[in-house]
């Protein structure tokens, strides 16, 4: 997520100015056939305007679908966290010798909650660590520019910004053991480890240790979890649809082919001058609205490690924090700070 209050010029030019340039190009050749009376053809401005008027309605529709996955996956990351703080406020209240006919220690009890919370906790990066998985349809997982270029992006202005990222081996330190060699081998690792954290209900209901109200009520906080869960995986797992997502680069392209036709013999008609005019002006329009799809293009995909990702990594440290400061933890880890600007 950009946290800046603007978005810098050297980044403009570093994420889109290679389009700028070929459209420069571009224009210059066709305007150098008129310049020299290689060609006369002049296709009049209404039809050409017509299209850039459907295409804009066309790139707009698209660019608000794409708007709303990524406002959509940011709300399910709220719910995620506001659910977390509930799920340690219960573990911390509920878990007590209160029903139980055998006491157990202060330390047995702590461990119990430490690791009911723990747990959540690599639930929390398992299914960050999932949706950061490639799809098909996602930039890094294209052949050819469109890849070298989508890694270059996670690189520079993504996921390659972190140094700290949770890894597999680094969810030992949350799960013991024996529960992290059953669990991280599961093909959905997040999923089981809500499930063990309902075994893990089950057993203490069996010891009293909560009663029938409150099982019910942490049992409903681990239904929300997968609620949750389902929604991001939705938004990660069904792409906005192909025949929205790319006919607009075609029809893009046609409005693109049929600009300088149009808009240089307009222009050299004022004057001889003007066909010099009119070299900055088409590309700067063709730059508008490649712009333009381009945006919606890289917005649609709100899980995929670049800078306009909803920041994961942050809402998980938030969230640790938080739980562990609900256990008394004063060794806490350090909050993710933004780098270059952008927050992961």
């Amino acid at each position: 997520m950009i946290v800046t209050k603007g978005i810098r010029f050297k980044n403009v030019v570093s994420w889109m100015g290679g389009h700028l340039l070929w459209l420069t190009a571009l224009m210059t050749v066709v305007a150098l056939l008129y310049r020299f009376n290689i060609i006369s053809i002049a296709i009049p401005w209404l039809p050409v305007s017509i299209v850039g008027t459907a295409v804009a309605f066309y790139v707009g529709f698209k660019n608000n679908q794409a708007y709303d996955r990524m406002w959509e996956a940011r709300k399910i990351w709220g719910a995620i966290v506001n659910s977390s703080r509930a799920w340690g406020m219960y573990v911390d209240s509920f878990v007590s010798n209160q029903f139980t006919e055998t006491k157990k220690s202060e330390e047995e009890i702590h461990s119990i909650k430490k690791r009911l919370i723990y747990r959540h906790i690599a639930w929390l990066y398992s299914l960050r660590n999932q949706l950061l998985i490639p799809t098909s349809w996602e930039h890094v997982s294209q052949k050819g520019h469109i890849g070298r270029a989508a890694s270059m992006y996670q690189k520079r202005f993504g996921i390659g910004l972190i140094d700290d990222e949770i890894t597999k081996e680094e969810l030992k330190n949350l799960l013991c053991e024996k529960e992290y060699k059953r669990l991280i081998n599961n093909v959905n690792t997040a999923t089981q480890i809500i499930n063990e954290q309902s075994r893990d209900l089950k057993k203490l209901r069996e010891e009293n240790l909560i009663e029938d109200f409150r099982h019910m009520e942490l049992e409903q906080i681990l239904y929300h979890f997968y609620e949750h869960q389902g929604k991001c995986e939705r938004i990660k797992k069904f792409p906005l649809p192909r025949q929205y997502a790319n006919m607009s680069r075609y029809f893009i392209a046609i409005f693109i082919l049929l600009l300088p036709f149009s808009m240089i013999p307009e222009l050299m008609n004022l004057t001889s001058w003007a066909i010099w005019l009119s070299i900055p002006l088409t590309a700067l329009i063709g730059w508008i609205y490649i712009m333009m799809e381009i945006i919606g293009d890289y917005s649609e995909n709100p899980f995929q490690g670049m800078a306009n990702d909803i920041p994961m990594l942050s809402l998980c440290r938030t969230i640790e924090i938080d739980l562990r400061e609900m256990l008394n933890e004063t060794d806490l880890p350090p909050a993710i700070e933004p780098v270059n600007g952008i927050l992961m």
